[in-house]
């Protein structure tokens, strides 16, 4: 689902809410999460996950190309943990039927 889908699903669900309110509302929320995690903070949405840096050191890595030894900086990462409730819905038994993204991380079940 893209920014956009997500907007359309909510104006849907809210008609009595103006679009460009829902826009606004979708684009605060995205910002003050990513403003919280670049001050270091972790975010977390009760039931959905947390939010949270990983920082990663710097380290010599190789170019696969054409093998040649690169030195990679050190990097914060953001990383993203579900909850239990959103873990428990994605794993429900409602039938026996793969989404597309499943047939696309395994092939070999085809």
């Amino acid at each position: 689902m893209t920014k956009s889908e997500l907007i359309q699903k909510l104006a849907e669900r809210n008609p009595h809410l103006f679009l460009r309110d829902i826009e606004k509302i979708v684009e605060t929320v995205f910002n003050e999460i990513s403003d919280a995690l670049a001050n270091g903070d972790r975010v977390e949405l009760r039931g959905f996950g947390a939010f949270s840096i990983k920082h990663r050191d710097a380290r010599t890595g190789r170019n696969p190309r054409t093998g040649e030894t690169v030195n990679v900086e050190a990097k914060r990462l953001p990383f993203f943990k579900t909850g239990k409730a959103l873990r428990e819905k994605l794993n429900e038994k409602k039938d026996d039927s793969q989404s597309p993204e499943d047939a696309f991380y395994n092939p070999s079940s085809e």
